[in-house]
């Protein structure tokens, strides 16, 4: 008589299904899920491996924490925070953008490897709610601006607030183009809080970009990373 073993003994870290053995990896028993067929051990001896750490790992992104930080805390290898960071802000999607609203547009100037090599991250947030609805890191041009605006204009907004750069002159229209007083408040008070809980925007400190998609990803999981769904 045959007999097939399918011993379930532990719950999918991922959709929390049922699992079966499937082989081993050294002396170490691994399992694979019967509903999203993925595969993981029932004990592993890095941290690296447990299942909120992608969790932890934004939070202390969103908290000021720098990478080799982020690694000391966590007791695992900066490369490892490197990498997760990475994975985690290609999961996360642009939000939809409302029609009609209210918008701030500005620019925050920082560096990549070197202080002479300057970047801009150019966002824009929603008046009322102060959500980052788009940016684009880059270099200040009309190119990097226009895509940002174009967005805005994409959902019929009601008005379009920026501070005196000509650039906005030539791409948003007239009649919803606002510079005013005061009319920036919002986005600038953000422009302070981005440098205070994100590490590589910091000034005066050792801490800084070294690629242009770290600072992407970091910028991401700030803006639109959402812990409910982690």
């Amino acid at each position: 008589m045959l007999c097939i073993k399918e011993v379930v003994i532990v719950n999918c870290q991922y959709c929390q299904g049922a699992t079966i053995k499937f082989g081993k990896t050294g002396m170490s028993q691994r399992y694979r899920c019967k509903s999203c067929k993925k595969i993981q051990l029932n004990k592993y001896k890095s941290k690296a491996y447990k299942a909120c750490i992608s969790f932890e790992i934004a939070a202390h992104v969103k908290e000021g924490c720098g990478i080799r930080s982020i690694a000391r805390l966590l007791n695992i290898s900066a490369g490892t925070v490197l990498s997760r960071i990475k994975t985690i802000a290609d999961t996360i999607k642009k939000p939809a953008i409302s029609i009609g609203q209210d918008y701030e547009v500005d620019e925050l100037k920082t560096y990549i490897k070197k202080k002479t090599n300057d970047y801009w991250v150019i966002y824009a947030i929603e008046k009322k709610s102060r959500q980052v609805v788009d940016y684009k890191v880059g270099k200040r041009t009309k190119r990097n601006i226009k895509r940002v605006t174009d967005t805005l204009l994409l959902s019929e907004c009601k008005q379009i607030y920026t501070d005196g750069l000509d650039t906005y002159k030539f791409v948003i229209p007239k009649s919803i183009h606002g510079v005013k007083r005061y009319g920036t408040n919002r986005i600038e008070r953000k422009n302070l809080s981005l440098r205070t809980h994100l590490k590589r925007l910091n000034r005066k400190t050792i801490a800084y970009s070294k690629s242009l998609l770290m600072l992407d990803a970091c910028l991401k999981i700030y803006f639109w990373h959402d812990e409910r769904n982690s």
